[in-house]
């Protein structure tokens, strides 16, 4: 797929979700808030609590780009943590190395955090770790590796030009954008992980399969 399909792709995701995916998604949801296709602009009828907890679903699945199983895996390990499930499922998604690239400002949107990590180009603690799903844990350093901090996305980003079109840095992240590093302070709250989802449902959804 090209990268014109695949941004294609991204906005119309976006508008069937009402979430914008990224910051082109964005704009485009400005201008056209409603569904793609002939029939968007007209009133969907009542949706079914099947239909709503399936779309809660499919909105997280997509902010943060992965696959079901990886989400259902996800739910899985956050089920059997203490606490709510609902929250601990986004807190373990959260610290996902691709989520926390983003989080930082390293990159402009998740695709692009992720294909940053998977060309090996961060690094944690010292070490390049090129698989997007790493689990970080608290205190552990992010680092762009020094031998790729020349390269243009890296000054782009270094210079601050994503905090335009990102949320603000979360309070769980300590960043310094200009040389590039970010250490994730503590596990993150569900408060404070700029994602949108009822995560009540996404529960629903899954114990109900």
């Amino acid at each position: 797929m090209s990268s014109t399909s695949r941004t294609r792709s991204k906005v119309r995701l976006s508008r069937a979700l009402g979430i914008p995916l990224t910051p082109k998604a964005q704009r485009h949801l400005e201008k056209r808030p409603y569904a793609p296709g002939q029939h968007g602009r007209t009133r969907r009828k009542t949706d079914s609590d099947f239909a709503v907890r399936l779309r809660e679903k499919q909105r997280l699945r997509a902010q943060y780009g992965i696959r079901e199983a990886q989400l259902r895996r996800t739910f899985e390990e956050a089920r059997k943590a203490p606490g709510l499930t609902g929250e601990s499922l986004v807190e373990l998604l959260e610290m996902r190395l691709d989520a926390l690239v983003l989080r930082a400002g390293f990159a402009r949107s998740t695709a692009q955090a992720r294909q940053l990590v998977v060309h090996r180009h961060i690094m944690v603690n010292g070490q390049i770790v090129d698989r997007p799903s790493f689990r970080v844990k608290p205190d552990q350093m992010i680092h762009v590796k020094p031998r790729s901090e020349e390269r243009d996305p890296f000054q782009v980003a270094a210079a601050g030009a994503h905090q335009d079109v990102l949320p603000p840095v979360p309070g769980y992240l300590e960043v310094n954008i200009e040389t590039l590093q970010a250490t994730l302070l503590r596990r993150p709250k569900r408060e404070e992980v700029p994602v949108t989802c009822e995560v009540q449902l996404v529960v629903e959804y899954y114990a109900a399969r």
